[in-house]
């Protein structure tokens, strides 16, 4: 019985395949997915941090309840004395009618046992002057219809009052007008409208010239700074893989630019880029090969040039790095049977060390494309995005937005264009370009 049990409770070969493969697919979602999918879901807001009526993620109507009763209280004693102190039966009776049309919609709202136990429960904490932190309590949802009736009886109330307070020859008498206007105004906007927007903020930057501009410097400065960091590294990693006295501290000595830190590296180039003080930028006045000392940092061809020379300088070391690794598991028995043959040195690179070399380098370039695509930091401190935006990346783009203007509604769009892009990259290195190196291992 014992061994038919085992036999019934045994994994295929596939099954168990797919049973390992599950805890990494879980990890994935939790690391990469997840917060991809929370960005996704933030761009479908119009979702502003630094805008009190868009500063939570609302699907419906809501109130700010914690504001509302603040202001409510305040309001039931400035209308009372408008409406004792109105200097004709005219204002007297539109002073009358806002009152009752403030209580009869609060009276409404009061109506949902829920709300008018919360609007309760946060009197007594503003009487005791205790903040509301709880986010249940402070915000409760309401009819659409209701709010957007409430919300444009208060400013109707609100401009109406200020035609009272302009109208008004007594300085005290404008000054509450001006007062309770001011109340009213502010009581509307703790009427928070849905700032659900759906795809809109898609549409918007799919005709955002700014973020087509960034997307196309993001583009140029990979491409040129892969291309460069490719022929450059290789030619490096063929040097150090060579015997030689003194290998070791040429090794080493070529690997100090990928280990200084991104952002020190960058505050150095601008150093040596600046206009007034920098040798680079003397030395490459006084050779002509730029126009003036400030053209690196002030002009838009001289700052994507600043920025695609220091990346070249930091990263390179790291393409030489993964391409050596490669040429080290070439057999030397190969160059010894190609020298037989009559093989010189460039069929040896052309004809050898380029096909074997083959998953290298596209190790290198996935890995460099995807970095260059998303670089950050060594815009952002070397120029900022600037001049004009000219060196703007993508991601720093969606960095401004995000934080610089707490918009993350249309940072987290950014974020998640950023993300499509890498996967496109990702897929076409894997599927275009990786299909014959997979092949050839299956063969």
């Amino acid at each position: 019985m014992n061994n038919r049990n085992r036999r019934q409770f045994q994994l295929s070969e596939k099954q168990l395949g797919y049973a390992m493969v599950i805890p990494s697919l879980i990890l994935v979602f939790a690391v990469v997915l997840w917060p991809v999918a929370q960005s996704f879901y933030n761009s479908l807001f119009d979702y502003r941090l630094n805008d009190p009526t868009r500063s939570q993620l609302m699907l419906g109507a809501t109130v700010d309840l914690e504001r509302y009763a603040d202001n409510y209280f305040y309001i039931e004693g400035q209308l009372e004395g408008l409406e004792s102190t109105a200097e004709s039966g005219e204002d007297v009776s539109a002073v009358s009618a806002i009152q009752e049309g403030v209580a009869q919609h609060h009276s409404d709202l009061l109506s949902d046992e829920e709300i008018a136990q919360k609007v309760e429960q946060i009197d007594e904490l503003l009487m005791s002057y205790t903040p509301v932190t709880d986010n249940d309590l402070k915000y409760a949802q309401v009819d659409n219809d209701f709010a957007s009736s409430y919300r444009e009886l208060l400013q109707e109330y609100e401009a109406e009052l200020m035609e009272m307070a302009a109208s008004t020859e007594n300085e005290q008498n404008e000054q509450q007008f001006q007062q309770t206007a001011d109340l009213l105004g502010a009581t509307a906007d703790n009427i928070l409208e849905s700032n659900f927007v759906g795809l809109s903020n898609y549409g918007k930057y799919l005709q955002d010239a700014r973020m087509w501009a960034s997307l196309w410097n993001t583009t140029f400065f990979t491409v040129v700074t892969v291309a460069f960091e490719l022929a450059l590294g290789l030619g490096i990693a063929l040097l150090i893989n060579r015997a030689f006295k003194g290998r070791g501290i040429v090794r080493a000595s070529v690997l100090i630019p990928w280990a200084i830190p991104t952002a020190v590296a960058a505050m150095m180039w601008g150093f040596l880029y600046d206009g007034q003080s920098g040798i680079v930028a003397h030395y490459l006045a006084q050779l002509n090969i730029i126009p003036e000392n400030s053209w690196l940092l002030s002009t838009a061809s001289g700052g994507m040039f600043s920025i695609i020379v220091a990346d070249i300088w930091k990263t390179t070391p790291y393409m030489a790095l993964l391409l050596l690794a490669g040429l080290q598991t070439i057999p030397e028995s190969l160059y010894e049977a190609s020298e037989v043959d009559g093989a010189n040195k460039w069929q040896q690179f052309w004809k050898v060390t380029l096909p074997l070399l083959k998953s290298s380098i596209l190790v290198a370039l996935l890995f460099r494309t995807l970095d260059a695509f998303r670089v950050f930091d060594l815009i952002y401190v070397l120029t900022g995005g600037g001049p004009a935006n000219a060196t703007e990346s993508i991601s720093v783009y969606a960095y401004k937005t995000l934080f610089a203007q707490q918009n993350f509604g249309e940072g987290s769009v950014l974020s998640v264009i950023v993300f499509l892009c890498v996967g496109i990259i990702s897929f076409a290195y894997v599927k275009l370009i990786g299909s014959d190196l997979f092949a050839g291992r299956t063969k």
